[in-house]
């Protein structure tokens, strides 16, 4: 029997049976999703335009990502995760075909700004969506588990199967080629999530315009009415902000000790390789010692500490390939310590649970603005060398806050399950 048709083999491991073809199918949109992440920007820089330009592109992506993010959890509550989802495919495939047609094509910097922000309604719609669908549909005891499993394949895809992909690709089809791909792999990918996957979440929301917004200002409300909801969300805002910052600076940097972008494209798919299995890690231990715990040690501490040595490594041992690849494993293992946030934060509230999880998921969206904002603030007054300290004080500054986000009336993660 095939693990697909049992049921209790999926559960044991963590990923909800009737769930399976959705995660299946976040995986293949998000590897068509990240397609350029790791080249983008040096690519541009060769091309003629600047740090700070790039930045700025992925700047405004990230704004509207947050944005996107923010409305996934609130949408869900007010039309469904299917309806929210198949949204999300739609701007993507629009966007993407502007973006390469207008912009990257031709090399037009206002095209390509506008069409890469347009771009970023997509994915958050997509992929939180079916996130926030996980929240419902698991029990709690098996919530950390699970949101684990969807870190698992959503970086395995956007981070591990986009980068290794773009390797091949680009000596095949070119910068512009693989950049095509990214529509056929999000295609497949929706067809697993909203036609294979065949589970319902049945909301009993108003179906009335009045209802439906009522809904969506939920999603600003609850901050009001729960502090640590808003906690949750810096803390989570935090926890990627040096994954999306990297890429605008690093492979530069790494370059002046002799790495170029294809070995940085390794290095980045090995980080993340790394990343999604210790998601699944996180997720079982954070069930089993605290979420609160996993992430303060695990995660702040790790990602701070890793931070600076993937910064140091390439100085004091000349470039090593080796050495810089293992400990950018750490740092990619350090950032998968944060997960239990994604089973900490809505079991701070009873009901409205896409509403805590849009203010989640806002905080997950932010870093794609927040990380290379940093870059194109700060690099030309402190360099790359300062750049990477505000990072890592940024994550020391994460398991802080997290002392602050505890359950309501100090009940313990087991007593919710």
């Amino acid at each position: 029997m095939s693990i697909v048709q049992s049921p209790s083999a999926l559960g044991k491991i963590g990923i909800p049976p009737h769930l399976f073809w959705g995660y299946v199918g976040v995986l293949i949109f998000m590897m068509g999703d990240g397609l350029e992440i790791g080249w983008l920007s040096p690519f541009l820089v060769e091309e003629g335009f600047t740090v700070q330009q790039t930045s700025m592109l992925f700047s405004a992506y990230g704004l509207t990502i947050a944005l996107s993010s923010w409305f996934s959890g609130v949408f869900v509550e007010a039309f469904g995760p299917k309806r929210t989802m198949f949204a999300g495919f739609i701007l993507y495939v629009l966007a993407t075909i502007g973006f390469i047609t207008l912009g990257i094509s031709q090399m037009n910097y206002s095209m390509m700004l506008a069409f890469y922000a347009l771009r970023g309604f997509g994915y958050p719609l997509f992929a939180y969506s079916f996130l926030v669908w996980v929240t419902y549909r698991t029990p709690a005891n098996d919530l950390g588990k699970a949101v684990g499993w969807f870190w698992f394949v959503f970086t395995g895809g956007l981070n591990v199967l986009g980068a290794y992909f773009s390797v091949w690709s680009i000596n095949t089809l070119g910068y512009i080629g693989t950049l095509w791909t990214a529509l056929l792999w999000v295609s497949i990918g929706a067809i697993f999530a909203l036609i294979i996957n065949r589970d319902v979440l049945v909301r009993k929301s108003d179906a009335s315009a009045k209802g439906k917004a009522k809904e969506l200002l939920k999603g600003l409300t609850i901050v009001k009415r729960e502090p640590k909801v808003a906690l949750g969300g810096v803390v989570r805002m935090i926890n990627t902000t040096s994954q999306f910052a990297f890429p605008v600076f690093l492979p530069l940097y790494l370059a002046s000790y002799g790495i170029p972008t294809s070995s940085w494209l390794t290095i980045w798919g090995a980080i993340f390789l790394s990343n999604i299995v210790f998601n699944l890690v996180a997720g079982f231990i954070g069930d089993k010692i605290g979420w609160q715990n996993t992430i303060i040690w695990f995660g702040g501490v790790g990602a701070g500490v890793t931070t600076l040595l993937l910064f140091y490594a390439p100085q004091l041992f000349d470039g090593n390939l080796i050495v810089i690849t293992i400990i950018g494993m750490l740092w990619g293992a350090s950032l998968s310590a944060y997960v239990p946030l994604s089973a900490l934060v809505p079991s701070l509230v009873k009901g409205d649970k896409g509403a805590a999880m849009s203010i989640l998921n806002l905080g997950a969206g932010l870093p794609v603005f927040v990380g290379p904002a940093i870059v194109g603030l700060f690099i030309g007054l402190v360099g790359d060398v300062g750049v990477m300290w505000i990072l890592a004080l940024l994550h020391f500054a994460s398991s802080i806050i997290t002392k602050f986000i505890t359950l309501p009336d100090k009940i313990s993660e087991q007593e919710i399950a």
